[in-house]
């Protein structure tokens, strides 16, 4: 098991080293290959870096913008344009694929079709059902595929998904998000445009990170809501809230994108045989919390969502290769956290309880000018 590189601090009671730290594979010699270059393959990119993997070619229909990160990371790296180019190397053994959904399925068939193994970014698909096919394909072409759902390696998400496993919690009975933060960021960019931009586009992390604690726990219904804040300055509603209910178990997760000082987000987690908790002023500055009858353990988590993140769904795949099984964050496993994302978003439009698994595509919804 991976230990945090500092020792923990106790307040009376201890608890066992969990294996939250991405982990790499014994043989970092896999060819990897990147098609789209946009703004966030600069994490991928750093993190592939760091790890000390193998980035082979760089793919973009922009030159400019594939040179640019093959200058920045890996300079001996081959440019293309044309990403069935990238796909006839021989060398190339998995494919990152980081567009924007509304083209990438049919580039993951392709480097899948090609024999490739695949990262897809998140949020991997727009329809439940074109998810599945992709994920029969990879099981026909005897290929991995895996969806870069990079919050699973936030040192404090991934802390408290471990905990939960080693049952420090015990039977989980509540989970509780919150998250209080400035998403203006994103003006002048194309997410401006996104609907659905925070319950899809950012709290896919979120019910991502409540299906793998709730682990093969059924959600029954889900209730959501978004609304404008009177001072945000984009279109896109920046306030949402969701509420999921289990037949012994609820969940809530809420949204504050808004927020001008004063930032907090804060996890709570209450089970049978304790508590886990986890706050801080924004996603990679974090503390954890055990808590139970006997007493409190908090641990000093190494890392940081970015670029830790990275690290850890590129290192899981190449794991997953190395091992032969499928990866923690295969492209079925995480469609069930689509299912619970795409009915928070239908039940935002309709206004009422939407059963999980019933709302096949991400909804339509009115366009932003």
């Amino acid at each position: 098991m991976t230990k945090s590189k500092s020792p923990p601090k106790s307040l009376g009671l201890s608890a066992p080293a969990l294996p939250y730290l991405p982990r790499d594979p014994q043989d970092k010699s896999i060819g990897i290959g990147l098609i789209g270059c946009g703004a966030i393959t600069w994490e991928h990119l750093r993190a592939y870096q760091a790890a000390d993997y193998r980035v082979l070619a760089l793919c973009d229909l922009s030159e400019d913008a594939a040179i640019a990160r093959r200058d920045e990371f890996f300079p001996d790296a081959r440019v293309l344009t044309d990403h069935r180019d990238l796909l006839a190397m021989n060398d190339v053994q998995v494919v990152d694929v980081t567009t924007h959904p509304e083209v990438r399925a049919p580039l993951v068939a392709d480097a899948l079709t090609a024999g490739k193994h695949v990262l897809s970014q998140k949020p991997f698909v727009l329809d439940l059902d074109e998810g599945e096919r992709l994920a029969d394909l990879a099981d026909r072409q005897g290929v991995l595929l895996a969806v870069n759902q990079n919050g699973r390696w936030a040192p404090h998400f991934s802390w408290l998904r471990e905990a939960v496993l080693a049952g420090l919690a015990g039977d989980v009975s509540a989970v509780h998000c919150g998250v209080h933060w400035n998403h203006h960021w994103v003006q002048g960019t194309p997410f401006e445009h996104v609907y659905h931009l925070i319950l899809y586009d950012f709290a896919i992390h979120w019910f991502d990170f409540l299906t793998t604690v709730m682990g093969d726990r059924q959600p029954r219904r889900v209730y959501a809501s978004t609304v404008k804040s009177p001072t945000q300055q984009i279109a896109p509603a920046l306030l949402g809230q969701a509420a999921v209910e289990y037949a012994d178990a609820q969940a809530t997760l809420t949204f504050d994108g808004h927020v001008e000082h004063g930032h907090l987000d804060d996890t709570y987690i209450a089970g049978s045989a304790g508590t886990l908790r986890s706050v801080g002023i924004d996603v990679n500055q974090q503390t954890v919390e055990w808590t139970t009858a006997a007493g409190s353990y908090r641990p000093q988590l190494a890392g940081r969502w970015f670029p830790d993140g990275f690290h850890g769904t590129m290192g899981e795949l190449l794991c997953a290769i190395e091992e032969g099984r499928q990866p923690s964050h295969s492209a079925r496993n995480n469609l069930r956290s689509l299912e619970l994302c795409f009915a928070a978003v239908d039940s935002a439009l309709r206004n009422e309880p939407v059963v999980p698994g019933t709302v096949r595509r991400l909804p339509d919804a009115p366009a932003i000018p």
